[in-house]
């Protein structure tokens, strides 16, 4: 009678063990953001230990570890408490090539573990994703820094970076969302020379910034936001919070199409000041295609 009692109680223990590993679980998954880390690639300000000079960066499947590697969890972590990622950034010294700004921030990657394949506006995209702003630092004239926290990046195939003699395959950003003292700032590219060939069009020196523009909305620390990015041929829209949206449909979209892209998101901080610093949280991220 003991020993029955005792099968019945290892069972039962065994049971209430398998139960609380799974809800271990569910309560860890519960308390990340939701991201596909299989589709991003994380860069942080600091120098890669293996290639001097550089910015660390991981992809996947080594950031589904950022919580325990020793450089990334300075500047990505989990906040458990509001089920976030925080991106932190602070001007380091250490940049990525054709920047002066530190990041703390993700790329897109179409295809696991490689950037190699982009998207043209023609095959078009989407990115919605879910922002606060946790802290930023203020500048020696009392008024908040700014910070990129979105972005589509231009990208030249290998065909068009030997076609122009560029040493890389750096094109232009088309889009670049700031937050800019509490407002959420738009800025985009235009063609200088409508008429500029093809070839002429593939340099970054062929396209200049257009003036900006804001939504309405103010977004104040510590508040939840959602931004959504939609881009097809020639177009290219982005809204804020499922209310205002800023469209652009013109030449310069048109002209557009002859560039790879892929999306970023994330803490490109855009001070240089001692002591400047910016805390970007996102709750969720979703790209498709």
């Amino acid at each position: 009678m003991k020993l029955h009692f005792s099968k019945i109680a290892f069972l039962a223990l065994l049971t209430t063990v398998a139960i609380s590993y799974g809800q271990d679980k569910k309560d860890k998954k519960n308390k990340t953001a939701k991201i596909d880390w299989a589709h991003w690639t994380v860069t942080v300000p600091e120098e890669n230990p293996n290639k001097p000079g550089k910015p660390y960066s991981i992809g996947y499947p080594q950031i589904l570890e950022y919580a325990n590697d020793k450089i990334v969890s300075k500047y990505m972590y989990d906040d458990p408490k509001d089920r976030s990622v925080v991106f932190y950034a602070y001007p380091s010294g250490t940049t990525t090539a054709n920047s002066s700004y530190s990041r703390s921030e993700l790329r897109e990657t179409m295809e696991t573990g490689s950037n190699k394949a982009n998207w043209t506006f023609v095959q078009g995209g989407k990115m919605r994703a879910t922002y606060a702003i946790e802290d930023i630092s203020k500048e020696p004239d009392g008024k908040y820094s700014r910070v990129i926290i979105a972005q589509i990046h231009g990208v030249l195939t290998d065909e068009q970076r030997e076609l122009i003699g560029q040493k890389d395959n750096n094109a232009p950003p088309i889009l670049k969302i700031y937050w800019d003292k509490g407002k959420i700032r738009v800025k985009t590219k235009v063609l200088k020379d409508l008429n500029a060939t093809y070839k002429e069009m593939l340099s970054e020196h062929a396209w200049g910034d257009d003036e900006g523009r804001n939504f309405k909305e103010k977004i104040d620390l510590n508040t939840k936001f959602t931004l959504e990015v939609k881009v097809s041929s020639g177009r290219m829209e982005v809204i804020l919070n499922d209310g205002e949206s800023l469209i652009y449909d013109d030449i310069h979209m048109s002209k557009w199409n002859i560039f790879e892209n892929y999306f970023k998101a994330g803490n490109y901080f855009q001070s240089k000041n001692p002591n400047s610093f910016a805390k970007v949280k996102i709750y969720s991220l979703e790209v498709s295609h």
